[in-house]
């Protein structure tokens, strides 16, 4: 898609929008949405969708541009909005105004039963993984591919224990772990990330009770020569040789009972440590900087939606100086397509 179709979307602003405008301030909200907005490739996304999104035939309410649509599913998940707070930010906020184009003077935002039912259309036809797909694909065009190395870990995003609904008990599909002596109730987010890059190439979710372990052959992309882990994933040698043949494990060293480590194993333990680490980074954004630390909706098939979407933020958050960088170069193939 061309510039002048993005351009045509937000139109000529009214007076209303732009004429007390002159002496205001740019936020850190301002500078973020900006840089995201650049970086973001809208127009795959907007190919991605299309074909699922509903047309305008004959009277009726018209259907909101499915532009201002994907911004809105976007922020929610930068800002951790829910439905309703999304409705009245685009009212409250110049920036979000800004960064959708809306001129409040001329033109009428969706409201929250939009908002939902657009994100219940990507959890219907699961574009998810196609989101991150897509997000890596743009950034391996600006150089940061995934190489050969990769790190595993989980971390879990804790679900209500609340029994006040209708079943009378805790979502069944969530579950229990126990981790430093204190039980966790909820479900776990497992990633494959690139030693190098520190982008996420491989994302599952599953209840807080299925073990680390049990995941790491969905976590590889077959061709690493490198695989890093923490000590839950200590004798799956053998889930790394089946998935990737060629990888060679540097997964941390686990003492037993009566047999601790040997000072050699404690000694690599902390060298590789140094490298498994790396992944932290990226949880810390997730739930940090995007606020993740509780689920967001009922059942896992909602939440692994979210959680692809939510990683594609985040490679992009990581890597968004180089993003622009590239940008600044002219590429009309990073800023449009």
């Amino acid at each position: 898609m061309r510039k002048e179709k993005f351009e045509q979307l937000a139109g000529q602003r009214t007076f209303a929008a732009v004429g007390f405008d002159q002496r205001r301030k740019p936020t850190r909200r301002h500078e973020f949405l900006r840089t995201m907005n650049r970086i973001m490739p809208w127009a795959e996304l907007i190919r991605l969708v299309d074909p699922y999104y509903p047309k305008q035939n004959g009277p009726g309410r018209p259907t909101k541009p499915l532009l201002w649509m994907l911004k809105l599913y976007f922020l929610q998940i930068w800002f951790h909005l829910s439905d309703p707070q999304t409705e009245e930010i685009m009212h409250d906020s110049h920036a979000v105004q800004e960064f959708l184009g809306l001129d409040l003077g001329r033109d009428a935002p969706p409201d929250e039963t939009t908002i939902c039912r657009f994100r219940h259309l990507l959890e219907e036809h699961e574009l998810g993984k196609r989101i991150l797909e897509i997000v890596n694909r743009r950034l391996e065009r600006a150089g940061l591919r995934v190489h050969d190395g990769t790190i595993v870990d989980a971390t879990i995003i804790h679900a209500p224990t609340s029994r006040k609904n209708e079943e009378g008990k805790p979502s069944p599909e969530m579950g229990s772990t126990k981790k430093a002596n204190q039980w966790h109730y909820g479900m776990k987010v497992h990633v494959g990330v690139d030693v190098e890059t520190k982008i996420v190439h491989s994302v599952e979710v599953t209840a807080a009770n299925v073990h680390d372990s049990q995941v790491i052959g969905q976590l590889l992309h077959g061709k690493e020569t490198e695989v890093y882990g923490d000590k839950a994933y200590a004798g799956q040698e053998g889930a790394i040789q089946a998935a990737a043949p060629g990888a060679k494990s540097f997964i941390l060293h686990r003492g037993r009972r009566g047999h601790p480590l040997a000072w050699w194993q404690e000694k690599l333990n902390r060298l590789w440590n140094s490298t498994r680490s790396r992944v932290e980074h990226v949880f810390g954004l997730l739930k940090h900087r995007l606020g993740w630390r509780k689920v967001r909706f009922r059942g896992l098939k909602k939440n692994a939606e979210y959680a692809y979407a939510a990683v594609a933020c985040v490679n992009l958050y990581q890597h968004r100086g180089r993003l622009l960088e590239y940008l600044e170069g002219g590429s009309p193939e990073l800023c449009f397509g």
